[in-house]
């Protein structure tokens, strides 16, 4: 009879972040990404709305929101998965950078 052990090297991680990051830059975005995309383009009426949304929806703080949301502005899948946002918070981003 044999036992499963595993063998020398790290062990797979548990953490979906993880996970996320290992499946490579030809993978889809995951569900979060994706929901954090839908929550930029909806219209608020303000910005506590916002942040209740954010907190509720996405289990997540605004300033981890914002992270993330940052980061995608960057990545190409999220361009190819809704351009009409990317590229208008695009356009925000380099209006801002360009003040400083």
């Amino acid at each position: 009879m044999t036992v499963d052990t595993p063998g020398p090297g790290p062990a797979p991680s548990e953490d979906p972040a993880d996970q996320e990051r290992d499946e490579g830059p030809e993978a889809g975005l995951s569900d979060r990404d994706q929901a954090v995309l839908a929550v930029e383009r909806r219209g608020w009426p303000g910005p506590g709305a916002k942040e209740r949304a954010i907190r509720e929806r996405l289990g997540i703080s605004p300033t981890r929101y914002y992270q993330l949301l940052n980061a995608l502005l960057d990545d190409p899948r999220a361009l190819e998965h809704d351009p009409v946002t990317v590229n208008r918070l695009r356009r925000v981003r380099d209006e801002r950078r360009d003040r400083r």
